[in-house]
């Protein structure tokens, strides 16, 4: 792919071209395609004031990025536009989630990560798209990104009529927020896209929704205890204090989304890679879970967004739920047997688990 260079090609009718791509992102499978211009100063000072309250935990890379990710000239020199994208994941025939929720033996997937590696599938779409423009105008600068470096995807796409910020800090639309984001930067003076205006109102479903208060207020996410931070980005234990408030997520959290009435009109997924279930994941039994061997997860999770946490945080989160289950002989025996893990990740969550057991 090219990097954008800052030399734009030739003048030529950007509007008629901007229709084009938007087009083109349709025809490729995505539910919507803006343009956003790349000030982000507004967006850049909320970051920082978030960053100095210590809210981003132990994502120390967020800090490490400094402004790439609010100025993406800097990230991607000659980056004038961003074409930004959001496709569809929830998935058809997944049970209904409240029904896994409820159902405390059963380990709960964040709906996402019941299909395929979304970074890989959405870069795919994205590179076509990209290349579709190329045979259009010619070489031009380009990049792509599926939340694979520091991008502020959400202030982007809501600055492309993709949509609205969230009380729960998420792009949000009138068929509500169960898509992915991706985005395209270019060198290429492309008009924008204008902003649509925000539909939540007094509406507070998503705060009060959160298990562990993570929605500190509307528009404020404290990742420290977001559901979603401790069973995928944590590296270390989750700490004792939220652990009970888990109950069966073992990887990521929907509630904020599930509570939203807008996601009563979302769609599901178009894409055989999200609207198929994988790996057996939709309300598997936690001591099934908890019984794989590491090359059962290496092999069952190929392909899976999920891998990528690695197998000593995934039986962390089981063995965490299973301390949240109702007791029984089964489980105690499920978490006894990795009493004496190699892992000081695991060790820690089994024997809290034990310890609620009795």
């Amino acid at each position: 792919m090219e990097a954008p260079s800052g030399n734009a090609p030739p003048a030529r009718d950007w509007a008629s071209l901007a229709q084009r791509i938007v087009a083109w992102g349709r025809e490729l499978g995505f539910a919507a395609v803006g343009i956003a211009g790349t000030d982000l100063a507004a967006e850049e000072a909320r970051l920082a004031a978030w960053l100095d309250a210590g809210r981003h935990g132990r994502m120390d890379y967020m800090a490490r990025h400094g402004t790439l990710r609010s100025r993406p000239a800097d990230l991607v020199p000659g980056t004038v536009r961003a074409i930004t994208a959001r496709l569809d994941y929830w998935p058809r025939d997944a049970r209904p989630a409240a029904e896994v929720l409820a159902d405390a033996e059963r380990g709960y997937v964040s709906r996402y990560a019941l299909g395929r590696d979304y970074h890989k599938v959405l870069r795919a779409k994205l590179t076509q798209l990209a290349r579709r423009i190329e045979d259009e105008v010619g070489p031009f600068g380009w990049r792509v990104f599926a939340d694979s470096a520091p991008v502020m995807e959400v202030a982007l796409a809501a600055n492309a009529g993709n949509g609205w910020r969230g009380k729960h800090t998420l792009l949000l639309t009138r068929e509500g927020s169960l898509f992915f984001l991706g985005e395209i930067y270019v060198d290429l003076p492309l008009p924008v896209t204008p902003p649509v205006a925000a539909h939540c109102g007094t509406c507070g479903a998503c705060i009060d929704a959160c298990p562990t208060g993570a929605i500190v207020a509307p528009y404020e996410l404290d990742a420290r205890r977001c559901i979603s931070y401790l069973t995928i980005e944590l590296a270390g234990p989750i700490p004792d204090d939220l652990k009970s408030a888990i109950g069966n997520r073992i990887y990521g959290c929907d509630d904020c989304q599930l509570a939203c009435p807008w996601n009563k009109f979302a769609q599901a997924a178009a894409l055989p890679d999200f609207a198929e279930v994988r790996n057996g994941l939709d309300g598997a039994k936690l001591v099934d879970l908890f019984a794989w061997t590491r090359t059962e997860f290496e092999t069952r999770m190929a392909g899976s967004a999920i891998r990528r946490i690695g197998y000593d945080k995934w039986l962390s989160n089981v063995a965490v739920a299973l301390g949240n289950a109702p007791s029984s002989p089964e489980i105690v025996a499920a978490l006894r047997a990795h009493k004496h893990d190699a892992s000081p990740l695991v060790r820690d969550a089994v024997a809290w688990a034990l310890a609620r057991a009795g």
